[in-house]
């Protein structure tokens, strides 16, 4: 694609046609209108249609509109950012993440906080969302890091690299007043005990599922949550029995007033850093994945 030819097509759509955008170009209309008919040769679409003496959009033509918008916006952003000097305030380096929605609150932070301990400023830019969108966003250059529960399969077409940061067995918690009525020894207690568990997007699902199955528990299933803070609020008010990774065991019980019933070694709760480079650039990336593997996920007791 010419974008010479995708610009006079912006600057026209933008302008309300070809006379003013000529006039701001600084180029005939004839000119402007054979650009853009040879982008619309290129395309295979019409772009403009004439509305009496006026030309107006197709639906094509607003398609390509909004992503002409962001192509020239990203545009103006390089050339800021390059012309931009360093004085005394020295300019943050900006570090894109997508956190999948059933990963742990706790366990993100965890993860993002080496990057903000950097020498140099980062300012870091949060989104979080299903893994399908954040993979999406990702090829498109809009993130430089996914955090997931689940590695990238083939099943998506997405060009990206999973980079492993590591395991964790997962607690089970429970409000001191429903803690005391759960009279049996873990995990016999959890045996008809009101229960709140992950979704089934969560890769710790199907685990959790299977495990009860092997030490035949039934517990009452009371809520199914796809956010896990949200499971956990409901867990601190005395609804359920939850579960969550053992690596922020201390954090959990602190934030939500919760004990400990116990943890199961055979439910791992896994964690990946998926970027578009297959090897890691980006100091902040580089930063969260050494501090996962040598800190977070090193092979430790419980505190």
């Amino acid at each position: 694609m010419n974008f010479k030819h995708l610009h006079y097509f912006w600057v026209a759509a933008k302008a309300g046609g070809v006379v003013r955008a000529g006039e701001q170009l600084h180029t005939t209309p004839q000119t402007l209108s054979a650009q853009i008919k040879l982008l619309e040769d290129r395309l295979g679409r019409r772009l403009f249609r004439k509305s009496g003496r006026q030309l107006e959009l197709t639906d094509d033509g607003r398609v390509a509109l909004r992503f002409a918008d962001e192509i020239f916006a990203l545009g103006s952003d390089l050339e800021t950012a390059l012309r931009e000097k360093r004085g005394t305030r020295e300019q943050a380096l900006e570090l894109r993440v997508g956190i999948e929605d059933v990963v742990a609150k706790s366990v993100a932070y965890k993860l993002l906080e080496p990057a903000l301990n950097l020498a140099e400023p980062v300012k870091l830019i949060c989104a979080e969302g299903s893994f399908n969108d954040l993979m999406a966003q990702l090829a498109l250059h809009r993130l430089d890091l996914v955090i997931a529960d689940e590695p990238l399969t083939r099943k998506l077409s997405v060009k990206a690299f999973n980079h492993k940061l590591g395991s964790s067995a997962v607690t089970f918690f429970a409000a001191p007043e429903l803690a005391a009525r759960l009279r049996q020894p873990f995990p016999k207690c959890l045996d008809g005990a009101p229960m709140l568990v992950p979704g089934g997007s969560s890769s710790v699902r199907p685990q959790f599922d299977a495990w009860l199955e092997r030490e035949r528990l039934h517990p009452r299933v009371v809520g199914e949550f796809g956010d896990g803070a949200l499971m956990k609020a409901f867990g601190r008010q005395g609804r359920g029995v939850f579960l969550s990774p053992s690596v922020v065991e201390d954090e959990t019980v602190s934030q939500y007033g919760v004990q400990v019933l116990g943890r199961v070694d055979e439910i791992s709760d896994d964690f990946y850093a998926i970027t578009a480079e297959r090897r890691i650039t980006h100091p902040g990336v580089a930063a969260i994945t050494q501090a996962a593997r040598s800190e977070l996920f090193s092979p430790r007791s419980p505190a």
